[in-house]
């Protein structure tokens, strides 16, 4: 039998129902194994307004990443679990896929298989396609 122990898991958050979904599945996976869970929320930035600057950010945007963060927090909290958490502007999935195989050396990527994008209609699980294509760790998508 292998025995490979998932210590870090990364689940992008976005407040949709399939995040949230993923950071269920995160947290069961995080019991078994004792494990941390990182939060990441991407902030796609629009493009450069001479108005607004590069990469603002617009106040009641804060406010709902605020909240998805620290409900994530609490529902692991809640569960045993240590919760960390990251802001990334970006890409989204990029971002995502960076993250996974920079200096923190994450074990696995938990993630929605539909989120809260703006062109959604047209490319219903990009992010999570892109993640999965792009990784080079495990990637568990949920529905």
């Amino acid at each position: 039998m292998i025995n490979r122990k998932i210590s870090k898991i990364l689940v992008p958050l976005d407040g949709s129902k399939n995040s949230l979904r993923g950071l269920e599945y995160a947290i069961s996976l995080a019991r078994h194994s004792e494990g941390i869970i990182t939060g990441v929320y991407s902030l796609s930035t629009g493009s450069h307004s001479e108005f607004k600057g590069v990469g603002t950010v617009e106040p009641a945007h804060n406010k709902e990443i605020k909240k998805i963060m620290d409900d994530a927090k609490t529902t692991c909290a809640k569960n045993g679990i240590v919760f960390k958490e990251r802001l990334m502007k970006g890409d989204t999935g990029y971002n995502i896929v960076k993250l996974a195989h920079g200096k923190d050396k994450f074990d696995v990527i938990v993630i929605g298989s539909r989120g809260r994008s703006s062109a959604k209609e047209m490319f219903f699980g990009s992010v999570s396609n892109y993640v999965v294509h792009a990784s080079k760790i495990p990637v568990l998508i949920v529905k």
